[in-house]
């Protein structure tokens, strides 16, 4: 999806959404945690609906990743004073002043004014968020709680961050973070028997409580999973079927990518000698010798 401009500079909001990004919760551990199930993943083509299906999920995950990324950066850019290439090189003028009073230095001291693996508080995303347990049952159970222990995170974020920017982004993940909700819902339900969808929503709201959700869930973007390769995971539809536990409507499996939208475009950031000037003469210099 394309994410409108944010209205301004946003470090704080930024810091908020960093735990969209590597909180525990966050896109980091459902792409990790989906990534190396499927990985481990034992007796393959005995339970090959269940593999398709966290394959095909972690898949998503990465433009989750993405998605979210974009969002930091855009809420980061123009935070601190911007100064001409030559005056950023003084540091009397101290042009990072003001990022010393925001919530998450990392976002200055770590990067320039982007995005990190990080959370809200500027704790590094760990290894020890991914289960891989080998016991089919026990992965679909954590992978529930994980997507719905996000969905909470989503809401929170959204209730604690007004700018449209990061709001679009939390809209748009609330929905498609609903539909692997669903299709867990599904697969422990196609496994067991359960009826898991009868504990759905969690938290109890509906999607449609939120405008920038709600505009998804009327072209029907909670109904449909997306088959990121149709070569590999070919018996997605084996669980992803029936109707959807909410509002009763039929579940799609489309194979049709859908069609991204352009990498936003951030400026420079000279006081951060960021992306750095290129020295002409080190690169005929280097040039030279490679040649």
């Amino acid at each position: 999806m394309a994410l409108p401009d944010p209205l301004g500079p946003d470090a704080n909001a930024a810091a908020a959404v960093q735990e969209l990004m590597g909180g525990k919760f966050g896109e980091m551990s459902t792409l990790m945690n989906y990534t190396f199930q499927s990985f481990n993943f034992r007796g393959r083509k005995k339970f090959r609906p269940y593999f398709d299906l966290i394959s095909n999920i972690a898949a998503e995950e990465y433009s989750h990743i993405e998605l979210v990324s974009a969002t930091i950066n855009l809420l980061l850019s123009g935070t601190t004073k911007r100064t001409n290439r030559n005056k950023s090189k003084n540091p009397k003028a101290a042009p990072l002043e003001g990022a010393k009073d925001l919530r998450n230095t990392q976002h200055f001291l770590s990067s320039a004014q982007a995005s990190l693996p990080v959370d809200s508080m500027g704790r590094p995303w760990s290894g020890e968020n991914v289960f891989s347990s080998g016991n089919l049952k026990l992965d679909l159970l954590h992978n529930f709680f994980l997507e719905c222990g996000a969905r909470a995170n989503k809401m929170r974020v959204y209730e604690m961050v007004s700018d449209p920017c990061a709001r679009a982004m939390v809209g748009f993940l609330l929905v498609r973070g609903g539909v692997h909700i669903v299709a867990y819902a599904r697969a422990l339900e196609k496994l067991t028997g359960a009826d898991v969808g009868k504990l759905l929503p969690i938290p109890d709201v509906s999607n449609k409580k939120f405008p920038e959700a709600a505009i998804h869930e009327k072209k029907g973007l909670h109904r449909i999973m997306y088959r990121w390769s149709p070569e590999d995971y070919p018996e997605l539809a084996d669980v992803w079927n029936g109707v959807h536990p909410e509002d009763g409507g039929e579940l799609i499996v489309k194979d049709e990518i859908p069609e991204g939208a352009p990498w936003p475009e951030f400026e420079e950031e000279p006081q951060l000698n960021s992306p750095g000037e290129i020295d002409p003469d080190m690169i005929k210099h280097y040039a030279k010798i490679l040649s």
